[in-house]
């Protein structure tokens, strides 16, 4: 191609591209004029206002009603200070108590894959494998942040294994951060204090599970959990009331697959028992077991003492013992009842 050529072709470009950015130009000018003339009034060319708690836009001078019925784009909430503020607001992830740092800070995906779902390079991936590590560092600025970290994973896996739904798990992290705010960590593991921490939870929650239970899903040992347990509840007085052994029977009628005529004789014999005081200074777990199997012998289910030893983690001493004293607190109140009858 000659220069003359060239330099018609490039002369053409150049007026291509001045006309469309004269276009550009004059289109955002109409934008601005009709954006201003919206801001003005109609009738006396004064300036206009909008007035949010009627929803209408006003003219300044003249008091023209411009417009009515406005859309309200602020939440239909009212709040009076910070705090109600923040509590009432829904912009953003929710903050929870189960994260060391409430779910406030950024979490890098573990996935090497971008926004479009393709793999990253092997230098894009050494990057990223980077900034996890420093932002993991960021995270936990101090060793208090790191501890929180730590106990918050083993209740959440603890909380998991049990089976607890979210309220446990939540009350469990605050009851934990309370014990580290009061400096109770000093001279004990993060681990029993955490167990103790998700069993009181579960004791408040009225959703509770056996120190057995608990015992073999934790990394200590059942002494330890149970001084750890006494030392929470004692320095930090939560107020748990003792087991009712039929808070365990909906759990144990499930997995022993008895039926609902079964778990409500189950029921009554507790009751019956609570009545003559057959329950007191005996294990809640042993008596719902006992209750079980003998609501099973009640209704003709087939249930053996092991299957029921290996699902409440009880021996079949205790379950033989217990629904033994049960039946026999059954006789006695139906007798007393006749007697009265009779009487």
């Amino acid at each position: 191609m000659s220069n003359a050529k060239q330099f018609r072709q490039n002369r053409r470009e150049h007026r291509a591209d001045e006309h469309e950015v004269n276009a550009d130009e004059r289109e955002s000018a109409g934008e601005r004029e009709s954006a201003d003339e919206r801001q003005v009034c109609p009738e006396c060319g004064g300036t206009l206002a909008s007035d949010e708690r009627r929803g209408e836009t006003v003219c300044r001078d003249c008091g023209l009603v411009v417009d009515t019925d406005e859309i309200d784009r602020g939440p239909e909430w009212r709040a009076f200070d910070a705090a109600e503020k923040d509590e009432k607001s829904r912009v953003g992830a929710p903050t929870t108590n189960m994260m060391h740092d409430k779910g406030l800070s950024t979490n890098i995906g573990w996935q090497d894959k971008d926004a479009y779902g393709n793999q990253l390079s092997g230098n894009q991936r050494r990057r990223m494998s980077r900034l996890r590590t420093w932002n993991e560092r960021f995270r936990t600025s101090d060793h208090q942040e790191r501890n929180l970290k730590q106990a918050l994973g083993e209740i959440e896996r603890m909380a998991s294994a049990l089976g607890l739904p979210e309220s446990v798990r939540e009350t469990a992290s605050v009851i934990y951060r309370q014990a580290l705010e009061k400096d109770m960590l000093p001279g004990r593991s993060i681990e029993g204090i955490s167990t103790a921490s998700l069993h009181a939870a579960a004791r408040m929650a009225n959703v509770p599970r056996s120190i057995d239970e608990v015992a073999r899903v934790s990394r200590v040992d059942e002494e330890t959990f149970e001084r750890a347990y006494r030392y929470v509840v004692r320095e930090l007085s939560l107020e748990i009331e003792p087991a009712d052994p039929a808070e365990y029977l909906p759990r144990f009628a499930s997995e022993l697959g008895v039926s609902d005529e079964a778990e409500r004789q189950a029921r009554e014999l507790l009751e019956t028992a609570k009545e003559a005081n057959v329950h007191s200074g005996k294990s809640p777990v042993g008596l719902a077991a006992a209750a079980i199997y003998a609501a099973g012998i009640l209704t003709n289910e087939k249930l053996t003492q092991s299957e029921v030893s290996e699902v409440t983690d009880m021996s079949e001493v205790t379950i033989r013992n217990r629904y033994q004293e049960l039946l026999a607190a059954r006789e006695d109140a139906v007798g007393f009842g006749a007697g009265r009858a009779t009487a």
